[in-house]
């Protein structure tokens, strides 16, 4: 499916300065990263603890998790937080755009690969596509764990059902969705 290779997004690195009042992010700062829809593309901000806590958001928020501004010298985090990979997951649940469709398909990966996620079937749906068409679809069911914060050796929500719809990406397509994460949550996935 040659439309789930779509552009990727291009999300910028951090700016180290607050996007409201264009203050400089000392190290070991915290502040909010936040993703904002900028049409069919998502944009990074980041923003200073105090702008947030008085209560500025950026337009168009979409989601958002606290860092820390690392030393200078300091090498890059690898870890990304297990709630933030899930709240990523869940709010794209009623994406429609190919691109967000592939973006959250990988992300399953990445975290049924993290044992945060449990693979249960597959659903195949048929939808009517333009023309009077029809496709096949083929959706995915998991289960989540129940507390992530216990990583993969907590217990399974089984009463809680995610479901995923598989776009077919090819390993082209998935490589370049997994470098869109690794530039959003600035870590090697």
């Amino acid at each position: 499916m040659s439309q789930f290779n779509a552009p990727a997004y291009d999300i910028e690195r951090p700016t180290g300065q607050c996007a409201f009042t264009g203050r400089t992010l000392e190290p070991d700062e915290q502040y909010i990263a936040a993703l904002v829809e900028d049409g069919d593309n998502l944009k990074r901000l980041d923003i200073c603890q105090q702008a947030w806590d008085e209560g500025k958001r950026p337009d168009d928020l979409f989601s958002y998790w606290k860092a820390t501004v690392p030393q200078p010298q300091e090498k890059k985090k690898l870890f990304v937080d297990d709630a933030v990979l899930m709240n990523l997951l869940e709010r794209l649940a009623d994406a429609d755009q190919p691109q967000r469709i592939a973006f959250r398909f990988v992300l399953t990966l990445i975290m049924m690969r993290k044992k945060l996620l449990r693979y249960d079937k597959t659903d195949k749906r048929t939808i009517d596509a333009p023309e009077g068409q029809q496709i096949e679809e083929e959706w995915w069911v998991l289960t989540p764990k129940l507390d992530l914060s216990k990583g993969p050796l907590g217990k399974w929500d089984d009463s809680r059902k995610l479901e995923v719809l598989d776009p077919h990406l090819d390993e082209e397509g998935t490589r370049a969705v997994t470098d869109q994460l690794s530039q959003i949550l600035q870590a090697e996935l």
